[in-house]
């Protein structure tokens, strides 16, 4: 009998240590805060950018040949986004230098900040860029992403209190009107929105651009955006979470909606569409783990570290709009921490683009 006491007693011990330590944990998680954008954060994140936007190789030109003319070196073809490997990872990485440096206007390096965006966005390198458009099939070049890019891209030049960001925008305008017209031309022919988790997804891109719409008071835009989010998005209902993500996904396609339509519809209307499209993220004790990177070094299976980031700002934006929603922005900080420092190392696969990403969320924590 005493034996058995004894064993008891042990077992007892054992599994009330067990469920202390997950009470632990379980405060501990719920402590997690979102990191802070701070200075020493701005520039670790400004290096990214820094270290490639004027680097020509490697790059992926993602070009459809139609003759000769085509071929030609990315800087030729791209005077002023032809590094970071792709053109719309230039685009962005501008956009990254022109964010942190109106948050943080004496970063260690603000001078060589002020020389690339002067370098690479003058009048005549612009002037370029939208000749390659008009470009025998170059029409759908960047059709979304990229697009939606470069009205993010005008969007934080506009709201920028600088005179270098008028010369900029200036410089920038014939290629922001040429994109604001090709998305007006668009949207009607898309019959069916498109619902992936990588770069031509839709709701990303019409996200993005509503944001330039709103800031510049492009009502044409905005008319359209508002008829096409209708259109595509207004009966949606039982979005299958649960299937995302997929292996190469750096958008959440469920969640890139929802942020979408958070924008466009406004409070009221949103809390009753968010009801019918998510009903799970209503509760409180509703989980969603982190998009798992099993190799940084694989260009692809790294885009989960840009899933997390991208889940994280649609969190918190659903969180700032509807408080009852304010658990999500617990989650948010989980995808936030997980990724975030993972993103400073010589894995180019990576760096070259992940740190916008990890910028915009951290933007949209505040």
């Amino acid at each position: 009998m005493g034996n058995k006491i004894l064993l008891f007693s042990v077992v007892l011990i054992f599994f009330t240590g067990c469920k202390e330590e997950k009470k632990l944990e379980l405060e501990v998680s719920k402590s997690l805060k979102a990191p802070e954008l701070h200075f020493k954060e701005a520039n670790r994140l400004a290096r990214l950018p820094l270290e490639c936007l004027q680097v020509e190789y490697p790059n992926k030109l993602n070009q459809s040949l139609h003759d000769a003319t085509h071929l030609a070196a990315p800087k030729t073809l791209h005077p002023a986004f032809y590094g970071c490997y792709d053109w719309h990872s230039s685009v962005h990485g501008h956009w990254s230098l022109i964010s942190l440096l109106k948050q943080f206007p004496s970063l260690n390096q603000a001078e060589s900040i002020r020389r690339i965006l002067v370098e690479n966005i003058s009048k005549e390198n612009i002037e370029k860029e939208v000749a390659y458009f008009k470009m025998e099939g170059n029409q759908t070049y960047e059709r979304t992403y990229g697009w939606a890019w470069i009205l993010k891209l005008a969007e934080e030049l506009h709201s920028w209190d600088d005179p270098l960001a008028r010369d900029l925008e200036n410089n920038l305008l014939p290629l922001t009107m040429y994109i604001e017209n090709a998305y007006l031309e668009f949207l009607p022919k898309l019959n069916y929105p498109i619902r992936v988790g990588e770069h031509t997804n839709t709701a990303f891109g019409l996200s993005l651009a509503w944001d330039y719409a709103l800031a510049l008071e492009r009502e044409d835009l905005k008319a359209a955006i508002t008829t096409n989010v209708d259109r595509f998005y207004k009966s949606d209902s039982g979005c299958p979470l649960s299937w995302e993500p997929s292996g190469f996904d750096f958008l959440s396609p469920c969640l890139e909606e929802a942020n979408l339509v958070r924008k466009v519809y406004g409070q009221k209307k949103f809390r009753t569409w968010l009801k019918a499209f998510m009903p799970q993220l209503e509760n409180p004790n509703f989980k969603l783990e982190p998009g798992k990177v099993s190799d940084r070094t694989d260009g692809k299976l790294v885009h989960l570290d840009g899933l997390n980031f991208s889940r994280a700002w649609c969190l918190y934006g659903i969180a700032q709009t509807l408080p009852e929603y304010g658990h999500l922005t617990q989650m948010a900080n989980e995808h936030l921490q997980y990724s975030l420092p993972n993103i400073v190392d010589d894995n180019y696969s990576g760096t070259h683009w992940l740190g916008s990403f990890a910028l915009y969320a951290l933007n949209a924590s505040q």
